[in-house]
């Protein structure tokens, strides 16, 4: 990482990054340019007025796309496929009659939230959002409550839980390049969440569901939620417990291997560690998932496998321009990192003479602002303030870790693949996902951080 001195390159890059992104804003809301075409272009923007050579602009997109695409794009086909299945099944449907049994009103936005926890914990953001897709919009239908008071407390529930609290990988690797305890930052990562999802998901969603008053969308990720499933191939509707089990068996998996991590030394070879490593990996949890959810919203509900076939094929489908837009968000992300965006802002941050904490917090708030990614604000301000962490006590080094967690969330917008992956989902628009996505992320970040100061003031 270059932490020269900040020159006036540095500025244009800076300068060029917002115009960049205000093309985007601009093409998809005022022209109706679709998010892809205007993405490729605003990329081609960045890369050309940055001075960046022709044949690398063509580069940092391609590797943009095919890095998001590897690890989300993948994730979210499976997940369609097993929303699918969940929906056509009839699963869907009795998981929400539960809930709407359980809880009524202000209730059931908890209860949601509960789940998102629950499901946030060992889980990627993108898999649990995809796998709850069908019971947030559900609910919302039945419910008769805004898409926006259910959809929030989810959203915010597995966000926070992403990232600040291990084994999710921007704490991980900020815990090994801090040198923090991880059961430290795990315990504090926890008592920082519970204040800061209540705030940024239950209390938030009544302002956002004001502000962007709409209703469930009629298609959401490929399943049509307003006339429902056709169940005239369905003979035995899943239980609740089946349900339930199907759709938090890649959340079981994936907390398996963390506890394994947790509890083995990093290089133990035992066959155990290697064993959850595998079916802990997040594609192949979720490959797993589909291939029992074939069977428990499959062929025990009395689906053929022609029927099944059908049904996984025709859920891809609706979901490609996602895709593509995902993948296209990922390519400006890295348009913006090749062009030296990330490195002005690192030597801003090199400069600045303030608390390790705070200076932790604004590097990734300013790396985040600058390339959309959080994973590139956490291991990018981990690294910078990594010389510094090794004067603090082993509480504070843990606080650290949230501190950069908490900046890295910061505004969600443009050139973050999230942003693109929760507006196409639930058929928002991009106002309308600044105003409810981006702002309970700048929420997020600005709570989590301070009840990661008020730690500080206690923790020795």
């Amino acid at each position: 990482m270059n932490t020269t001195a900040w020159t006036g390159h540095d500025t244009q890059l800076i300068i060029v990054a917002l115009i960049g992104i205000a093309a985007i804003v601009l093409l998809i809301t005022k022209l109706k340019v679709h998010p892809f075409l205007a993405l490729v272009l605003g990329s081609a923007f960045v890369g050309l007025a940055s001075g960046v050579e022709l044949d690398k602009v063509i580069k940092n997109f391609e590797e943009g796309v095919g890095g998001v695409l590897k690890e989300v794009g993948l994730l979210i086909a499976l997940g369609a496929m097993l929303g699918k299945l969940l929906a056509d099944s009839g699963g869907a449907n009795r998981v929400v009659d539960t809930l709407l049994d359980k809880a009524k009103g202000n209730k059931l936005v908890w209860m949601m939230t509960l789940v998102a926890v629950i499901i946030g914990l060992p889980m990627f953001f993108e898999i649990g959002l995809v796998l709850l897709l069908p019971v947030i919009v559900l609910v919302a239908q039945r419910s008769g409550l805004k898409l926006m008071r259910v959809a929030i407390p989810a959203l915010a529930g597995l966000s926070v839980l992403h990232g600040l609290v291990p084994p999710h990988p921007g704490p991980l690797v900020a815990i090994a390049a801090l040198k923090a305890d991880l059961g430290l930052t795990l315990i504090f990562g926890l008592t920082v969440a519970v204040p800061t999802v209540i705030i940024c998901g239950p209390l938030f969603s009544k302002l956002a569901a004001r502000w962007v008053p709409v209703d469930a969308p009629a298609v959401a990720g490929g399943i049509d939620t307003q006339h429902g499933p056709d169940l005239s191939e369905v003979k035995r509707v899943p239980s609740f417990g089946i349900t339930l089990f199907t759709i938090v068996f890649p959340v079981i998996l994936m907390l398996f291997k963390a506890i394994v991590d947790i509890v083995t030394p990093a290089k133990d070879p035992s066959a155990l560690r290697v064993f959850a490593d595998f079916i802990g990996q997040p594609l192949v949890a979720m490959t797993l998932a589909v291939l029992l959810a074939m069977v428990t919203f499959g062929y025990a509900v009395g689906f053929t496998g022609s029927t099944i076939t059908s049904k996984l094929g025709a859920s891809l489908g609706p979901i490609a321009a996602i895709i593509l837009i995902v993948g296209a968000g990922g390519g400006f992300k890295q348009t913006l990192i090749g062009a030296g965006v990330g490195d002005a802002v690192a030597k801003w941050a090199t400069g600045a003479n303030i608390s390790v904490l705070v200076l932790g917090f604004l590097i990734a708030v300013a790396l985040r602002l600058a390339t959309g990614s959080a994973t590139v604000a956490t291991v990018t301000a981990a690294g910078i303030v990594a010389p510094l962490a090794s004067s603090l006590s082993p509480g504070h080094a843990a606080l650290l870790v949230l501190a950069i967690g908490a900046g890295s969330l910061f505004l969600s917008h443009v050139n973050d693949a999230g942003f693109w992956l929760v507006k196409e989902l639930f058929g928002l628009t991009v106002g309308q996902t600044f105003k409810t996505w981006s702002v309970m992320e700048t929420l997020i970040s600005v709570v989590g951080f301070v009840c990661v100061m008020l730690l500080s003031f206690v923790v020795p």
